[in-house]
């Protein structure tokens, strides 16, 4: 299996009678499982397109935060910089081909 799985998990499994093994990462190979998670996460959204797939989204978001010591808080406030200085997505604009001005 060898993924990263909420920390409640193992408790929720040993009381269905399930037999695991796990093991504890952090730091680099913490970020490393929650990049992976982060793709696993945005592919169920794709696919399922639900809220709660979001809400993990959001979950892994956070905590990579977390473990690399940026504050959720000034995520934010570049997201509204970004979004006053260039827009959101919005209006669906997609931008199929660029050419070059001869000047």
């Amino acid at each position: 299996m060898d993924k990263l799985v909420r920390d409640r998990i193992p408790e929720l499994m040993n009381q269905e009678g399930k037999s695991f093994t796990i093991k504890k990462v952090k730091g680099r190979e913490l970020l490393h499982y929650l990049f992976k998670k982060l793709l696993e996460e945005v592919n169920e959204l794709i696919k399922e397109q639900n809220p709660e797939e979001i809400a993990d989204i959001l979950e892994v978001l956070e905590t990579i935060c977390r473990v690399k010591g940026w504050k959720w808080e000034d995520i934010l406030v570049i997201k509204d910089k970004k979004q006053r200085e260039r827009g959101g997505f919005e209006k669906g604009i997609v931008i199929s081909e660029v050419e070059l001005r001869e000047e």
